[in-house]
């Protein structure tokens, strides 16, 4: 049963809205106010809820807080790239085998990401 405020919304899953917060920011490529990116992710949102995700952002260490006249600005910590493989590093470090993930997860890569993935193993270094 939906709740009174949904207004036939559909509810996001649990850190759909963390991303898509950090989604913005990323995009936006500066600090952006809560009013700002609430306008950006969904208007409709009640600004204490944004601010409210920031701050678990921001104690998540995923956003950074900057000072802007009264209000508070946020921008990443980290880019997307830089976060995706802090993911996938303690998604191996949670694994028993971290071997067998490792080859099931290159069995699974595009021609494109084998072939740079070939490339930086082979010491065609890290590229950014």
């Amino acid at each position: 049963m939906a709740g009174a405020g949904s207004r036939g919304r559909r509810r996001r899953g649990a850190g759909e809205l963390e991303s898509e917060i950090l989604a913005v920011l990323w995009a936006a490529g500066r600090p952006l106010t809560p009013a700002q990116i609430r306008e950006s992710v969904d208007g409709a949102l009640a600004y204490n809820t944004v601010h409210t995700i920031l701050t678990r952002l921001y104690d998540k260490k995923l956003v950074l807080r900057e000072a802007d006249g009264r209000r508070g600005a946020y921008r990443p910590a980290r880019s997307a790239a830089e976060l995706t493989a802090q993911a996938m590093r303690e998604a191996l470090d949670r694994g028993p085998d971290a071997l067998a993930a490792l080859r099931h997860f290159v069995a699974g890569l595009s021609a494109q990401e084998a072939r740079v993935l070939r490339t930086l193993l082979g010491g065609g270094g890290v590229a950014p």
